[in-house]
Parts: C-alpha cells; structure tokens; sequence
C-alpha cells in the first residue's frame, strides 16, 4: 500500500486496467483512452514506483512479482473509492440528472423504449443512457444506476425486486404455415423447419431438458442476436421462439403447440443500495416497475 500511496487516483486506475486486461489495446478500450496514452501512463506508474510492474509476452503485458503484490491493495482502494462515490451520489435530492439503464437487447428492443418514452414524459427533467448489452454490466463501478437482469443477482449491497416472469412459446409466420400445413400435434410440430440460435447452447439445452435430443445441424437457420432471430420467423425462415407478449403484438404471427413446456424469463429489477434512494434512481425505478409488470406473469 505504502508503494501505491505515491501514485494519484488515475494511474492506480490505469495499473488495474491493464493488469485486468492483460494488454494496452483492451485496457485502452475499457478506459475510452487511446494505446499511446495509456502506454505513456504506463511508464509514470513505473517511474513513480521506481521497478518495473508489466513485462511484455506475445500476447500482451504480465505482471512482474512487484505488480502482483499491488494488485489486491489497488483492488481495495478501488472498492473504497467507489463506495465513496456511491454514498455521494446517493445523497442527491433533486430529481433531474441522468440514469443509466442497462437492460438486455430483446428487452432494449422491445420493451424499452415505451418505457422511456414515459419517463420523457412524466419526468422531462431526468436524462436517460440506455445500455442494451447481453453481459453484465456491474452496478458496483457505476456501470449502470438499474440493471433489468433476465436472472436473480447475487452480489451483495444490491436491492432487487422479481417483477415476474416472461412467458415463451414457438411461432411461426401465417405465410410459412400456409405453404407447409399447421401441425396437429407434438410430433408434427418436430417435422417443421426450425430456427435456432448459433452458438448459444440455450435452446439445445431446452430440447434436452424435455426429453427431445436434436443437435445444432437440425436446426435449417441459425443467429445468435434476437432481434434478427425475430426477424427470421417473421419472414417464414421457419419456427422459432420468442416472448408470448412480443408475438401477440406481432401482425401475421402464429403460436404452435410445442407439447412440452417451455421455461419463463424471470425479470429482476437491481440496483445498489445507495443509488436505490436516490431521488431520480427511485422515480426510474418505480417507472419501470410499472411499465414491466403487465409484460409478466
């Protein structure tokens, strides 16, 4: 600790990016810095310390033994210094400034942006920064003020609420139906053409839990983003799955019998608890609550 009290705030922040990342290019990206700056930066954490902290290797930057001793106390003194920033902003009492909403794509594409709309609405003076990402975004760091998770969080300090659960079934466009017959039961249904995902395992992993074995040839399409997925049974590509409450708004949209259940998306609304009481967090927070709710079970 006593080796990084020399250094400011911003170098310790530039040692963690780099000794996280393993490299000047990706840290260089995670900081929104360019590699010439980062690299020069670099250099003055090593010159304030006095000894080398990265060694150079094919694929990027290593730790020397002085960088690894440093980085569980950058790694405390990070935490500290987030929790301050936490504790500060969550002491704000008026109601404009910004939140950050990180939610994943399909929820991005077809839920957000009613939502926001009556946030603009209902509360002009509060800016919004919406995130759609299928990572985590972590709410410790001020990635993001509210997460709409599609599973239960773990990490502690955050305040969660479980607003239901998404319904979702197989469909298939009234056109592709018409040219191939609508099938009358589970074992017609398996005859359809079927789109899958590429290399998320998640509907294989389905197929399996129901006692049905089909692998990643089976399926006539696949894609991976969920938007262009929708896409695809849109156009009659073939059957695929989808939310029950973005196919009932769909023109030209059929569901099939599938003859086994189908598992739900649970939806979690998170935050940490200090930005939680903030007055704009609270007021998004309970805007969201009440656009998500009638989409669940």
């Amino acid at each position: 600790m006593d080796a990084l009290a020399r250094l400011d705030w911003s170098l310790i922040q530039v040692f963690l990016a780099v000794a996280e990342e393993g490299s000047l290019s990706a840290a260089a990206r995670r900081l929104g810095t360019s590699q010439p700056t980062l690299g020069r930066q670099v250099k003055a954490v090593e010159a304030a310390l006095g000894t080398p902290v990265f060694r150079r290797h094919a694929k990027g930057l290593a730790l020397t033994e002085a960088g690894a001793a440093m980085v569980a106390p950058a790694r405390a003194m990070r935490e500290a210094a987030t929790r301050i920033s936490l504790a500060a902003a969550g002491q704000a009492e008026r109601l404009d400034g910004t939140v950050r909403i990180t939610a994943s794509v399909a929820m991005s594409l077809y839920h957000m942006p009613a939502i926001i709309a009556r946030i603009r609405r209902d509360e002009p003076a509060i800016r919004i920064d919406l995130v759609p990402t299928n990572s985590s975004r972590n709410l410790m760091y001020r990635e993001a003020d509210i997460a709409v998770r599609m599973y239960r969080p773990r990490q502690l300090d955050l305040v969660t609420s479980h607003l239901g659960d998404l319904r979702l079934g197989l469909f298939a466009a009234t056109g592709y139906l018409d040219r191939v017959g609508r099938p009358t039961g589970p074992e017609d249904t398996m005859r359809l053409d079927f789109i899958g995902y590429d290399e998320n395992p998640m509907i294989l992993e389905g197929f399996a839990a129901a006692g049905r074995k089909v692998g990643r040839d089976w399926f006539v399409v696949r894609c991976d983003d969920n938007a262009v997925y929708w896409e695809l049974v849109r156009a009659g590509a073939g059957a695929g799955f989808a939310q029950e409450v973005v196919a009932d708004r769909t023109p030209g949209i059929e569901q099939i019998p599938l003859g086994f259940d189908l598992p739900t998306l649970p939806v979690w609304l998170t935050a940490h608890e200090a930005m939680r009481q903030t007055p704009r967090v609270r007021r998004v927070w309970e805007i969201l609550a009440d656009g998500l709710r009638p989409l669940v079970t």
